[in-house]
């Protein structure tokens, strides 16, 4: 049964105070709070049980191999693989879709070949892609969301052309919670020969996530936004989509020989992962992955709903608030700017001092930005440790925030 008071205990942190205050952590899209379990992981893995992996015989060494492993198989538990060798361990989205971009995007497009993209794409979605329009003559294609915030399906399918050769989709906006219809999109794109990757920052993180259902070629994820280390993560890999990779990062691990004149590659995915890895992150990451799947994910799906409602009505009850983006389908995080009362950080710094961590700026969204007309906006993300009472406290200190700046 899920107890949010029992989960909440597993978090050390949430107990502590900042600035005289109770903490309420609202920058869950940013980063996640890690529970108890992984931290003694982690720092087992420093203090009793650490070595490099792969390369020694000796007693630590098979320990941390073991665990390290360990974690390809729980990834694909995670994501609902068909094998764990479709899983590649990296540092997290970020390195995953570049992996893409340098190890599948290069060897399969060529100048006046296009990607088609959201205005909803992070950051991490989108650079990667501006590189192969700057070395290569690749072409972005870009498709808008409709006023509410919502992303079409049938407008990213009717962007493909004879000249696309992949779509880059996220799974949930990092800014409005908009969860897009991925499957429809991805089992379209496959019909027409079109790699899919959908980047599951931050949908693995609310949604249980099944990537053959999904029928994507990529789905990478970031373990720090999954109660895991920083520096640690993966990225499913379509099996026909793996063949077709080449490796982008070169040295030990990702070979089996090297010879003066001649290297013979290691069999996939350890192709793909190259020098010693985050082994302690990745430990951690295994740990966090566990310990989420315990709690449920169909549960904290079921919560977390739950709380954006909650919060969904008292924010709009706020008539001086606006909400960006009010979507038909859509995850606990909420973005938001309030009329002629200062900037987003003037806001977040009255939050500060009631001991409510919110993030200000453009959430390493340009594109979303410029499209919604605004320079910055607070945003508010909820996790399944978070609590209705909670959100009371935000709504009271948006209500300082507004007396102050009125």
């Amino acid at each position: 049964m899920f107890d949010v008071s029992q989960i909440r205990k597993d978090f050390p942190i949430l107990a502590r105070k900042v600035n005289g205050k109770p903490l309420v952590y609202l920058d869950n899209g940013a980063s996640s709070q890690k529970p108890e379990v992984v931290i003694d992981a982690v720092t087992r893995a420093y203090k009793d049980e650490y070595a490099n992996v792969h390369r020694g015989l000796h007693y630590l060494s098979n320990i941390a191999t073991e665990k390290y492993e360990s974690v390809r198989g729980i990834v694909a538990k995670f994501l609902n693989a068909s094998d764990e060798n479709e899983i590649i361990l990296n540092s997290g989205t970020t390195e995953g879709i570049n992996m893409v971009a340098y190890g599948w995007a290069m060897e399969h497009m060529k100048k006046g070949d296009n990607i088609v993209l959201s205005v909803m794409e992070h950051h991490a979605n989108i650079v990667p892609w501006h590189f192969l329009r700057e070395r290569m003559g690749i072409e972005l294609k870009w498709v808008d969301i409709d006023d509410h915030g919502n992303l079409d399906p049938q407008n990213v399918i009717d962007a493909i052309d004879k000249n696309t050769k992949l779509v880059a989709i996220t799974h949930m906006s990092n800014v409005l919670g908009t969860i897009v219809d991925v499957k429809t999109i991805c089992h379209e794109a496959r019909s027409l020969g079109v790699a899919t990757l959908i980047d599951g920052s931050q949908g693995a993180v609310h949604l249980p996530i099944n990537v053959q259902n999904l029928g994507c070629d990529f789905y990478p994820i970031t373990g720090h936004k999954l109660c895991g280390p920083t520096g640690s993560g993966a990225i499913y890999v379509r099996a026909e989509r793996m063949a077709e990779m080449r490796p982008f990062l070169g040295g030990g691990d990702m070979i089996k020989e090297v010879h003066a004149d001649r290297i013979i590659y290691n069999d996939a995915p350890m192709k793909f992962e190259a020098g010693t890895p985050g082994i302690v992150q990745t430990i951690g990451f295994g740990v966090a992955l566990n310990y989420i799947m315990q709690v449920g994910l169909k549960n904290i799906a079921e919560y977390e709903a739950e709380l954006k409602d909650y919060a969904l009505k008292k924010l709009t009850a706020l008539n001086w608030i606006k909400l960006q983006g009010q979507p038909k389908d859509k995850g606990a995080i909420f973005s938001f700017t309030m009329d002629n009362l200062g900037h987003a950080h003037d806001i977040s710094t009255i939050l500060d001092k009631k001991g409510i961590a919110v993030r200000a700026g453009q959430h390493c969204a340009g594109p979303l930005m410029d499209h919604m007309g605004i320079t910055a906006s607070c945003r508010a993300s909820f996790a399944f440790y978070n609590t209705k009472a909670e959100v009371d406290t935000l709504v009271d200190a948006l209500q300082v925030a507004n007396d102050l700046l009125s």
